[in-house]
């Protein structure tokens, strides 16, 4: 059936809305911070096929966990056909081609009349999914059995009617039952919100119109990055960096990548990487393909849509088993920390094909810190929060301070909506002079913030990475500082706590400080302009002391910075 290309945006559009309208509602209605402050959730819709139509504009991560879900339930419900109002949850990396066990998804097909028409998701990361440790992103884990409950694709909802009996089983197996009730019935509740919208435009559309509409969806954006990759100079490139440990004794991990770009098609080579670790760091492949979607994207075409159709022309090799195509049972919870470091090292790879697009080293991590204890009244509480750092400095701007990138594009909690929750107390939070890379182009600023819990002792556990090993610059620019876990005693004593602690404890008399890892520079620190080294040092970005060492100025050979947007108008021309 032929289409116009405005119909097809017009549904794409249409599309868009719903999994935008699903997202808010599943934000407004969940229990935890995770989800209804920090936004670590996501939506998507599905054709019939089990091909991604339309993302929502959130986590890019969250696709690995989405990616080749619907396949598999299509597959499994050959024997068991799905019917209006059965919903599918699953967890599992590896049965469900998901990426890890906090990432609970929930999915439901659409129907005109007995006809399936598409199906649409929504996943969110839940601040504990059982396990061994409190939040079931602990280091130390070696298995994915460790990690928490493994929830292959089942049916929680059959005919509109939630399972009781499975349901029972689920919250028996998860810290904080009553919270996580709560974000499974929201996540419930957005995708009836999304077969309720999907069945309205379904009433303009008919059945035929409709499926040739996704298929045109999926197709032009095909189209658009073979369009796009046509810009890339053909070529090989690589590069490669290291993961800083795995939690458990395996340092400089190594990871690499050869890209060869062919006209319109790129191909990605991950041989060069590590074998799996015994660490929880492992990527599956679901979240390498999200991953090297990401980056592509960002780099050709940021301003396109995501869907099944940047596969066409995208082509992946890894070997299984390694650190980036891992093999069950090995343990992915913290599998984030690799999926930064293959972005770094695709953008460090096309950076010479790409130099006024690519960035230098972000913080490359997700800083991630645990809470869990007993709070005045003796309830038990889990607080899970993902910190950002420095972004890399770019070919014409500086990186951005205090700010999660790439794949993980959650929010910052805020300190008023994490005290009034949680029996913790926020006594520093601020961005860290000095952290960023230098450069013509500055790169961001790490985050510091203090955790000490109030009348009793939490037990803490940590995901760091760029503690050990610096964020790279690009073309001259400097490193970024690393990151930190302290454990700061008020009788002064300090701890330097490992990359990836776990089960810490942290008591009343203490706090828990984390400093995330800043970010690379671009280009050559001399070609800096002085008056931008002036608002460095007088927003006290930058000591006086830095200032001499990586750029080789006193502070009395910088012009005055007057407060004018005068100052503001000459430092932009610049």
């Amino acid at each position: 059936m032929e289409l116009t290309a405005i119909q097809v945006e017009l549904l794409r559009n249409a599309l868009g809305s719903i999994v935008d309208e699903m997202y808010v509602a599943l934000m407004k209605s969940a229990y935890s911070t995770n989800i209804k402050e920090r936004r670590d959730h996501s939506t998507a819709i599905f054709d019939t096929e089990g091909r991604v139509v339309v993302q929502g504009e959130s986590l890019p991560l969250h696709l690995a966990s989405m990616l080749g879900l619907v396949e598999v339930v299509l597959e499994r419900s050959r024997d068991d056909p799905l019917r209006p109002g059965d919903m599918i949850v699953s967890n599992d990396p590896f049965v469900g081609r998901g990426s890890h066990l906090p990432d609970v998804a929930f999915v439901a097909p659409v129907f005109v009349g007995e006809r399936p028409a598409c199906f649409v998701a929504n996943i969110a990361h839940h601040a504990d999914i059982g396990g061994m440790a409190p939040g079931s992103m602990a280091g130390g884990m070696t298995e994915v059995y460790q990690e928490g409950l493994r929830i292959p694709p089942v049916r929680l909802v059959r005919a509109g009617e939630i399972v009781d009996d499975l349901f029972d089983l689920i919250l028996l197996n998860v810290r904080v039952p009553e919270e996580r009730r709560g974000d499974y019935l929201a996540q419930v509740a957005a995708n009836r919100l999304g077969e309720r919208r999907s069945h309205e435009l379904l009433e303009r559309w008919s059945l035929e119109r409709f499926r040739a509409g996704t298929d045109a969806i999926i197709d032009a954006v095909a189209t658009r990055t073979r369009a796009a990759l046509t810009e890339v100079p053909d070529g090989t490139y690589t590069f490669d960096d290291v993961m800083d440990d795995d939690g458990l004794g395996t340092r400089d991990i190594p990871i690499a990548v050869r890209i060869d770009v062919m006209g319109d098609e790129i191909h990605f080579d991950f041989s060069g990487s590590a074998p799996q670790v015994r660490g929880n760091i492992n990527v599956s492949r679901s979240a390498l393909e999200a991953s090297v979607l990401y980056a592509v994207k960002a780099l050709v075409d940021p301003d396109g849509p995501t869907n099944h159709g940047m596969l066409d022309a995208i082509h992946i090799e890894a070997p299984e088993g390694s650190v980036v195509n891992a093999v069950f049972p090995a343990a992915t919870a913290a599998r984030s920390q690799v999926s930064q470091r293959l972005i770094d090292v695709i953008l460090g790879a096309l950076a010479p094909a790409l130099p006024d697009r690519v960035i230098a080293a972000g913080n490359g991590a997700n800083t991630l810190a645990t809470f869990s204890g007993d709070d005045a009244n003796g309830n038990f509480y889990v607080y899970m929060e993902a910190m950002g750092g420095g972004a890399g400095a770019r070919s014409y701007k500086d990186g951005t301070d205090g700010v999660q990138v790439h794949s993980t594009n959650t929010s910052n909690l805020p300190i008023e909506s994490l005290e009034r929750e949680y029996p913790i107390l926020i006594e520093r939070y601020e961005l860290v002079p000095d952290t960023g890379g230098a450069g013509t182009w500055r790169g961001g600023l790490a985050l510091r913030r203090a955790y000490r819990p109030i009348g009793h002792t939490a037990v803490f556990s940590g995901q760091g990475e760029r503690i050990l090993n610096k964020p790279w610059g690009l073309f001259g620019g400097g490193e970024g500082v690393t990151g930190s876990f302290h454990l700061v005693h008020d009788d002064g004593r300090s701890e330097r706590l490992a990359v990836k602690p776990h089960t810490v404890e942290i008591p009343p008399d203490a706090t828990l400080c984390i400093t995330t890892p800043g970010a690379g520079g671009y280009g050559p620190p001399e070609g800096r302009s002085k008056r931008r080294l002036a608002l460095d040092v007088a927003s006290g970005k930058l000591s006086p002391g830095r200032l001499e060492e990586q750029y080789g100025y006193d502070i009395s050979e910088l012009p005055e910075v007057m407060d004018s947007t005068d100052t503001v108008r000459a430092v932009r021309n610049d």
